[in-house]
């Protein structure tokens, strides 16, 4: 079921809300209650109804499946099928694994560890809260998670290259699936700058995603002063500039954020990358030997390299080049904005560089929001 989403467009709901569904959906049917539509709460507090497709019943369990429903976003796990598979334990405690279709982690640097299924915290989370109201008191359950075609569709994605293999990742932070228009984004980026220049801000915090966001309320950004830009990093600097915003910080994770530091404005990987060449370039020009370099670029994850490169003297010093190349672009594409700080990190929230005015910039921020209407 999409969700109305502006005009024209409409959002669905995401791989993770779809798990927890079918999950909840299958107890349901266990316990021989209506197994129809599941109404999800979802971790910004917003309901959201998503519709079974089928459940049955299995030899120690049942089952429930959904339809992944993505609105208008070009989504490859749009209409992809998400099944549950529960069983009840006299164990307390729920036990969520993944089955056919769904991707294991083999590399370190992402949200769940080498030899896990690729199922985010976030799902987890929502498929525990979710499926823990539908069981009595006491009981447990073990739930596995698949996706049928799932390891086809995923030799679609990035996935392969993330070192996740097998199938698909279960994803999502908020629950709902936006639609990725790019006029839609733009405006909406538009709006909010707007909004917040409105009320008196004078610096803004840029970011480019839910990483982002909570890493810089991690480090005391008000979160009502940051931004989410995307990918969309340049329209989104040139409107700071046009607004008439005098500062700004940009906090991001290390894999886009090489891509800007050498100067794409756009970080969209089926159109820019080059984040490897940007380390490894850094990485050269304070100290690493060419064996260094060889390995940074033949490395698959910007995040694994980056947080290994930054135990070493020279590749602190790569990193810090980094963020001050990052601000460099910044203030070129922000006409008017007179100063700029920057911290980049690497999954889930491990600080690599910072500019040597972040922390003044950040004061700066938490004074300005209290001043703001």
């Amino acid at each position: 079921m999409s969700l109305t989403k502006g005009v024209g467009m409409m959002s669905g709901f995401t791989t993770g809300s779809a798990a927890a569904a079918a999950a909840v959906s299958a107890a349901r049917f266990l316990f021989d209650r209506n197994c129809g539509a599941v109404t999800l709460n979802l971790p910004g507090g917003r309901d959201i109804v998503i519709p079974i497709t089928g459940c049955r019943r299995t030899e120690d369990g049942a089952e429930a499946w959904v339809t992944k429903d993505a609105g208008d976003d070009p989504d490859i796990t749009h209409g992809a099928v998400i099944v549950a598979d529960v069983k009840p334990s006299d164990e307390s405690g729920i036990t969520i694994l993944g089955g056919l279709g769904v991707g294991v982690v083999t590399k370190p640097g992402l949200l769940v560890p080498p030899g896990k299924a690729a199922i985010n915290p976030g799902p987890m989370a929502l498929i525990r809260k979710s499926l823990g109201l539908e069981l009595p008191q006491g009981m447990g359950a073990r739930v596995t998670i698949s996706i049928p075609g799932g390891e086809e569709l995923a030799k679609q994605t990035y996935n392969p290259r993330l070192g996740i293999i097998g199938g698909l990742s279960i994803l999502g932070t908020t629950g709902i699936v936006s639609p990725m228009s790019s006029d839609a984004i733009i405006g909406t980026i538009k709006t909010e700058l707007s909004v917040l220049k409105a009320s008196g801000a004078n610096i803004v915090c840029l970011v480019p995603g839910n990483y982002g966001r909570r890493m810089a309320i991690l480090i005391g950004i008000p979160e009502k002063m940051i931004v989410n830009i995307s990918n969309f990093v340049g329209e989104s600097l040139a409107m700071v500039g046009n607004s008439g915003f005098e500062k700004l910080i940009m906090i991001g994770q290390v894999g886009k954020f090489a891509k800007l530091s050498a100067g794409s404005l756009d970080t969209h990987s089926m159109r820019s990358d080059g984040r490897l060449e940007a380390i490894a370039a850094y990485s050269a020009l304070h100290g690493a030997t060419s064996d260094d370099v060889r390995e940074i670029l033949d490395s698959s994850m910007a995040d694994e390299m980056a947080t290994r490169i930054a135990r070493t003297e020279w590749g602190n010093a790569a990193l810090r080049e980094l963020v001050d190349r990052i601000v460099k672009t910044a203030l070129t594409a922000a006409t008017g904005i007179s100063d700029g700080a920057c911290l980049t990190f690497s999954l889930p929230d491990r600080e690599l560089a910072r500019t040597d005015n972040l922390d003044e910039l950040i004061a700066e921020i938490k004074k300005n929001a209290e001043s703001t209407q």
